[in-house]
């Protein structure tokens, strides 16, 4: 008896093609850097690099130095929070234009703040903040509320753009007010997502408002890059573990309050 078996795919060439040139572009860019290998693998170099490593153990443990580091990480906290809750409030103001509810030059130029917002890295607006606003943690705050708000605003515009309408122009034709109707209509519908996507952005900002201290931005960056800068390796340990804690307790609280918003994955 004859089976029939269903037609072979054929092969994608430009799949292919995509990979090539893919393969291509990651040899070429070791090419291009000329990076030394076998020095990088040598025994000095091995022997080199634990010795660095063993500079930074044990961390150090005591009471003083314990009560810099919390208070370096409350500030780190505080500043991915303020950062994250201002970017939040700014990205729902300028999504409400660019999801086109305002027209179309609105729209376009919503867009244009929200794509230029997002466009510059956080260290970039947190180089240009300490600048304006002086070394501190407000000038770590002001960079991740700037990028933040570019990544939000353009989150919460197209959460908008896929709400259905139906029911706001129920409660528009039924005489209620433009913001009456979007507050009981379409902001219910898309909140969850908002909360949500915050949540995850917050979760970002934290591990962002640790690096930002490079730059001036205060918090625990800051005091890594002090520490490093005066070969205090063991102190910088404490920092390093400092930021793991913090991260991990932020991830886990972000995530099960994120687990809890179901319609947000809906």
């Amino acid at each position: 008896m004859s089976m029939n078996l269903p037609p072979r795919p054929r092969p994608c060439l430009r799949c292919w093609f995509a990979v090539g040139l893919i393969a291509a572009a990651v040899i070429a860019s070791f090419v291009y850097l000329g990076i030394d290998y076998s020095a990088l693998g040598s025994a000095e170099s091995l022997r080199l690099m634990g010795k660095f490593i063993a500079e930074f153990f044990p961390p150090d443990m005591s009471p003083d130095f314990l009560a810099k580091v919390g208070n370096g990480a409350l500030q780190t906290l505080a500043v991915s929070a303020l950062g994250t809750v201002l970017a939040a409030l700014a990205g729902a103001v300028l999504a409400l234009p660019a999801s086109g509810r305002a027209g179309g030059l609105p729209r376009h130029v919503a867009r244009f703040i929200l794509n230029f917002l997002r466009s510059v890295p956080e260290l970039v607006w947190a180089a240009l903040m300490v600048l304006a606003a002086g070394i501190g943690p407000f000038a770590g705050a002001l960079a991740l509320a700037l990028h933040t708000t570019g990544v939000l605003g353009r989150l919460f515009a197209e959460a908008l753009e896929n709400a259905p309408r139906e029911p706001e122009h129920a409660l528009m034709l039924a005489g209620a007010g433009p913001v009456t109707a979007f507050s009981y209509a379409s902001l219910p519908i898309v909140l969850p997502q908002w909360v949500a996507y915050t949540l995850y952005r917050w979760e970002m900002n934290i591990r962002m408002a640790a690096v930002l201290g490079f730059v001036g931005g205060g918090g625990l960056g800051q005091l890594l890059y002090f520490h490093l800068s005066i070969f205090q390796q063991q102190q910088a340990m404490t920092v390093l573990i400092a930021m793991f804690v913090l991260v991990t307790l932020v991830d886990f609280a972000s995530a099960r309050l994120r687990r809890g918003l179901g319609p947000a994955y809906a």
